[in-house]
Order: C-alpha cells, then structure tokens, then sequence
C-alpha cells in the first residue's frame, strides 16, 4: 500500500487501500469495509469482544471475501503472532487495524541503520562537540560536589577532572538510582525459588547463589513460561495463578541468511503469503550499516514452525540444514529468476539456469517459547497487573493490556505494573483483581498442587529466549519442555 504524505488517519489508510488495484478488487474492498465499521464506533470494546473468534471465523461470520484471507490476512497473521488466521485471535488483528486507522504513521516502519555505538551514540557525541560541548567516556563521576546552599558546584571525576556545566542531568542507570538509596542490584544471579510464609505472603526469593533477597515490593517481568515454573506450592491452588494454565509461549525462529550475489529487494520490511515465512527484510538494502550493492542478506522469521504454532510440520526440532533447504525453497518462490540451482540444498532443484544467487553462510536462531499465543480466547485469561500476594506485582506484555505479545506490549505491561506500585506506596488501596472465568475459579479447588520444578540451565533458553543451536540446550530443552520435539 502506498500512504500519500499529509494525509491524516484514517483517511490515508482508506486512500491506500481503494488506490491498491493488485490485491483486492473493487467489490471486494466495498465488501471487506462494513465489518470494520463497529471497530470504529465502538473502539476497544468491539475488539476485545471478537477475542473468541479466529481471524478466519470472524470473516466468515461477517461475510467478507475469501480473498483477503490469502492477499491480506495470512501475511498479516504471520506477522503479527507467528501463527496463521485460522489460530490466530481476530482481537490482535483488530488491535493492530485500529492503530493503522486511528494514527497517521501507524503503518510506518523503519530500521536502525546499523548497530546503535556506531549509528546512535556517535552521531549524539558529535553533536555535542559541534557545539563546543565535551563528551567524556570511561570516566566514571566519583563525587557530585554541591555549593552551601545545595545547589551542584561541580562534578568531580575518579581521574581528579572537575566538570562544570550550565545543567547537569542524570542518567545513571537503576544500578546506581537504587544503590545510591540503599538498595542493591544483582546481576547474573538467578532466582532459585519463592519462598513463602505460611500464610502465603513471600518471605525471601531465594538465589541460586544462596543469597536471600528480602524486599518491600516483589515485581516478576517473567515469561509466562517461566513464571509457571516457579510457582510456589502454597500460591498453586488460587485461581489466579492456575488461569496461567491456559497461556504459552508460542515456538518461532529467526534466520540470517547471506548469499553471494545481489537479490532484487525493497528497502521496507516485507510481509510473506508463504507458508513457511512471516517477515523478511534484506539487511544489505534497509541497513546502512549492511549495505553492500554486490550481495545481500537477508534476516527472516520462520514460522509456524511447530505444532504448538499450529503448524503442519515440527520445525523447531528439525536440523538446521533441513530448516535451511526449504527456507531456500521458499525463496526460490519468491525470487524465481534469481536463486540458484545449487546441489547443497535440493529445494532448489527446480531453479532455471538464470538464478546466480547462491548461499554464503548463514545463522539459525531457535526460541522454543516466545510470545505467548494469542489463539481465540485468551484474552479473558490475561491477568492483571495487581495479585492476590501482598506486594507481588506482574509486569510483561501477556498481562492484561491492550496490546498483545510485543514490545509495545512489554512497556505497556511495566508501566501499569508500576502504577500499582507507586499506588500502593501512595497508601491506596490495590485495584481489584481482573475477573476470573468460573471453569478456573472451580478446578483450582480440585488441583493437586506440587513443589514448583524451578528453572534449569544458564543458557539463554532457560529464561525464555533463543540461541543457535539450541544454545547448546537441547538435551535439557528435551527434558524440561518435550512438547517441543513431539512431530505433528
């Protein structure tokens, strides 16, 4: 879709899609519009109602055309949640439409043109300079020494150097906010277990360093995966935390491919129909810092990829060469003149003799559990940010807010999680729990509740993210999450 600059929301978004004659036909725009209308009107409670319906009940329901399905939604699904529309919940569809509607550059998107030392921090450093100001790194401030009546004389340096400015602004990181007030702040130290009194309120988080930590306020920004992990005992039969029961993360993974030869790209991220591949960018085009006119790279997302993704085949537990070979057949799809027939990779085979491009090298990056699934009706299961356990307070982006599994949703999730805390510092009373569904209020009664089974492993999958090869983690993935390599 082409956006025509000026043009405000949601009058640009309308003005792309009737000026799009390769997707949709005109009646099928006109058709596709109606079931859109209520979004309008009613805003975020049309949308979190359609929580229970997929992308492909939803138009069905609403009768809109097949065709979006396959020119719009499939794309858009993959995109958004890693799963396609007939999994995927048509309130995260609906969320993001919203936003397209209702901002002017909700569609924008763009990429940091390199890595951030060298395409941020510098070009801020020089700008400094220009402007007769100093920047000094690796020069830690000892002391901020203030005049008699508080105000800041100075700011004296570990190497003796006085630094004086016409405003002083800090940016220590919370290491040094909370120390400086006598907290402390541990790093490399993961947490063994939750330790709880009898009444069910936390005593200590126990460390596997077998440090105790003590605490006025207990916030976990846990991927729900984990969280369930380290449940403890005593927390086990409360409605609230068994509705975590019913969300997971879902499997993706990212691939980093080079070849030898210049691919005919975009300098967008672009949006797949495939059924192997959600997003892909060439990294050589849309990244200064990886621009190379003579070859390309390629960075995409692969997905679904296993049958917890609702996916036909378990990727995930495929070898990286097998994941590779039909990404390669997938690509010679959609670059049909330029892959080439190489023998390393028999998805290629039907290549013509005009396909030059062939693979260099590339990178196969595994995240058994990322986002969680956002299936139909999970929403209702979200928690909020407030729990039934005194000064224990949920962040992270599967907790109740509007967006769904993603950064926005991260910051979202943190933010309300820290206004129920500043609430609670305040004196004010915590808000009320989010509803809980009566199916869980009735079978947490009957759940037999077991010591948690903790977390396993220092390596980067142990705490929900991802690494090449399994991070070396696969005999402990194996045991700790099977599900992973059962075959559809």
């Amino acid at each position: 879709f082409d956006f025509i600059p000026g043009i405000p929301a949601p009058f640009n978004f309308g003005l792309a899609i009737l000026m799009n004659q390769k997707m949709l036909t005109l009646a099928e725009k006109i058709q596709t519009a109606p079931p859109l209308i209520p979004m309008l009107i009613e805003g975020q409670s049309f949308i979190d109602e359609q929580d229970e319906l997929s992308v492909t009940e939803f138009m069905r329901k609403y009768g809109m055309p097949e065709r979006i399905n396959e020119e719009v939604f499939i794309a858009m699904a993959k995109a958004l949640d890693f799963i396609d529309p007939d999994k995927l919940s048509m309130t995260v569809v609906l969320t993001a439409m919203n936003r397209f509607l209702n901002e002017s550059n909700g569609l924008q998107m763009a990429f940091l043109d390199g890595n951030q030392p060298d395409r941020v921090c510098a070009p801020m450093k020089d700008y400094v300079e220009a402007r007769g100001g100093a920047v000094k790194t690796s020069s830690p401030i000892q002391e901020i020494v203030t005049n008699d009546d508080g105000s800041i004389k100075h700011l004296l340096m570990r190497t003796g150097d006085k630094v004086i400015a016409d405003e002083y602004v800090s940016a220590m990181p919370d290491e040094g906010f909370v120390e400086a007030r006598g907290g402390s702040v541990k790093t490399s130290s993961p947490i063994q277990e939750i330790v709880t009194n009898d009444d069910g309120s936390i005593k200590h988080l126990l460390m596997r360093t077998g440090d105790k930590v003590i605490a006025d306020e207990y916030v976990s920004a846990m991927p729900v995966d984990v969280v369930k992990r380290m449940i403890p005992k005593s927390w086990a039969n409360m409605p609230y935390f068994r509705q975590f029961d019913e969300l997971e993360g879902i499997p993706v993974i990212n691939l980093h491919m080079w070849f030898d030869t210049k691919l005919q790209g975009v300098d967008h991220l672009c949006f797949s129909r495939s059924p192997l591949l959600s997003v892909y960018a060439d990294m050589s085009v849309t990244c200064k810092e990886y621009y190379d006119p003579e070859k390309s790279m390629l960075e995409l997302v692969f997905a679904p990829c296993s049958p917890i993704a609702g996916g036909s085949v378990n990727w995930i537990a495929r070898s990286d060469e097998e994941i590779i070979d039909a990404t390669m057949g997938e690509l010679a799809r959609l670059f049909p003149k330029e892959i080439a027939n190489d023998s390393e990779w028999p998805a290629t085979s039907g290549q013509g003799p005009n396909g030059k491009a062939k693979l260099i090298k590339y990178a196969v990056v595994k995240v058994p559990r990322s986002v969680y699934a956002a299936i139909p009706g999970r929403n209702k299961y979200r928690p909020s940010q407030t729990s039934p356990i005194p000064h224990f307070t949920l962040a992270g982006d599967w907790t109740s807010q509007k967006f769904l599994g993603s950064m926005e949703g991260a910051v979202l999730g943190g933010k309300l999680a820290a206004e129920v805390v500043a609430n609670r510092a305040l004196g004010n009373a915590d808000k009320p729990l989010k509803a809980i569904q009566d199916h869980i209020v009735s079978s947490a009664k009957s759940h037999v509740a077991t010591e948690p089974v903790g977390l396993k492993g220092d390596g980067a999958i142990s705490f929900g993210a991802g690494a090449v090869g399994f991070g070396g983690q696969k005999e402990l993935l194996l045991e700790t999450d099977p599900s992973q390599f059962v075959e559809a």
